[in-house]
């Protein structure tokens, strides 16, 4: 139960350093830069390493076409861009809260051991974090908690369920997560970045 509470507190405890960080001039600039580089490292750690042992390269070439879908349309069309992002964004935060829903189920006292534990609740700090650097300059506070608050239902959701909710390898489920992988990383370098600009 303990864990389970943690990996609750965790998203928040994201949320919270962000405002806290960005509340600081000295920090703005650097705390979005930090930004850059932890979705990154939760790709390689959480979708692509995740998924290597099953679908080996196929799963570097379905972040790489998530990001390639993304620039090709934009591309195409420049008024369809920022649409692009928003729904990249979505499908982001959607994707982390099912991610969220399999790990509650993993967190259950029969299932979770205490190296699993902690790494769920401290790559969770940067879910948080990263969450709230994606929704809340382009919607506001109110879309920002909503996203925060996605991850927190699914987590109570999947630990309810326990180990009955764990799929037993779902490539489908895999590819859909590091897809939407590379579209977040082309929004965070190529898009994200105009809404966290300081003059």
């Amino acid at each position: 139960m303990a864990s389970f509470i943690a990996a609750l507190l965790a998203p928040v405890a994201g949320v919270l350093l962000y405002v806290w960080l960005h509340s600081r001039p000295s920090t703005i600039r650097a705390i979005d830069k930090a930004v850059l580089w932890i979705l990154p490292v939760l790709i390689a750690l959480q979708i692509l390493l995740h998924s290597w042992p099953e679908l080996h390269i196929g799963a570097l070439i379905a972040v790489l076409s998530g990001a390639g879908a993304l620039y090709v349309i934009e591309k195409i069309s420049r008024s369809l861009a920022r649409h692009t992002d928003d729904l990249a964004i979505f499908l982001g935060v959607f994707s982390m809260a099912v991610h969220a829903l399999l790990e509650g189920g993993a967190l259950i006292p029969a299932a979770a051991n205490a190296p699993f534990a902690l790494a769920v609740i401290l790559h969770r700090v940067a879910v948080g974090l990263l969450i709230w650097w994606l929704l809340e300059p382009r919607h506001g506070v109110g879309v920002a908690t909503a996203g925060v608050g996605a991850i927190l239902v699914a987590t109570t959701i999947g630990f309810a369920a326990g180990t009955e909710i764990l799929p037993d390898g779902h490539a489908a489920i895999e590819l859909y997560q590091a897809f939407v992988a590379g579209s977040l990383l082309h929004v965070v370098f190529h898009q994200g970045r105009r809404d966290h600009r300081h003059d």
